[in-house]
C-alpha cells in the first residue's frame, strides 16, 4: 500500500523585534493565542498582505505593547517551525521612542522589560534567545 505524501507545512512571513532599553533590558510579551499561548518571547507576528517586514515588525511592536519603535538594523530572517506552521521571521533590532511602560495588546496578554539573564527562566525559547544575542551584540558594535 502506497505511503500518502505529507503536506508541507505552510510558510508565513513574519516580523520580530528585539527591543533594547537604556537599562538593557529586552522587552517581551507572553502570548495569549496560537500559535505558542502562554510563551514568551519577543515581540512580533505576521506581515500583512501589501505590508513590508519593516512595516509589520513596528506595527506588532505597538499593537502587542503599546511601544512605539524606530528600525535600528536587520538581524536577519530566522526560519522556525511552530504547531505545523512553519515562520520566516524577519529580525530587527528596534529602539523604543519614549519611556513609556509596556502595556500588552491585541494577542499578547503580558508585556514587561527584563534582563537577558532572565530569559531562560521565563521559558524563552533558545531560537529567539539567540537572536537576542545577535541584537545585543549588534548594538554593543555601535555602540
Amino acid at each position: 500500500m502506497p505511503v500518502p505524501p505529507q503536506a508541507e507545512p505552510r510558510r508565513i512571513e513574519a516580523a520580530g523585534a528585539v527591543v533594547v532599553d537604556p537599562r538593557g533590558r529586552v522587552l517581551v510579551v507572553r502570548r495569549g493565542r496560537p500559535p505558542a499561548a502562554g510563551e514568551w518571547t519577543l515581540p512580533g507576528g505576521r506581515v500583512e498582505a501589501g505590508e513590508s517586514s519593516e512595516e509589520a515588525v513596528l506595527r506588532e511592536l505597538r499593537e502587542e505593547t503599546a511601544i512605539d519603535g524606530r528600525i535600528v538594523a536587520s538581524l536577519g530572517v530566522v526560519e522556525i517551525a511552530r504547531e505545523s506552521l512553519t515562520f520566516a521571521i524577519h529580525e530587527y533590532l528596534v529602539e523604543a521612542l519614549g519611556d513609556g511602560a509596556p502595556r500588552p495588546g491585541d494577542d499578547a496578554d503580558d508585556a514587561r522589560w527584563v534582563r537577558r539573564e532572565q530569559l531562560e527562566a521565563l521559558g524563552v525559547r533558545a531560537d529567539a534567545i539567540a537572536v537576542v544575542d545577535r541584537g545585543f551584540a549588534l548594538r554593543l558594535s555601535r555602540a
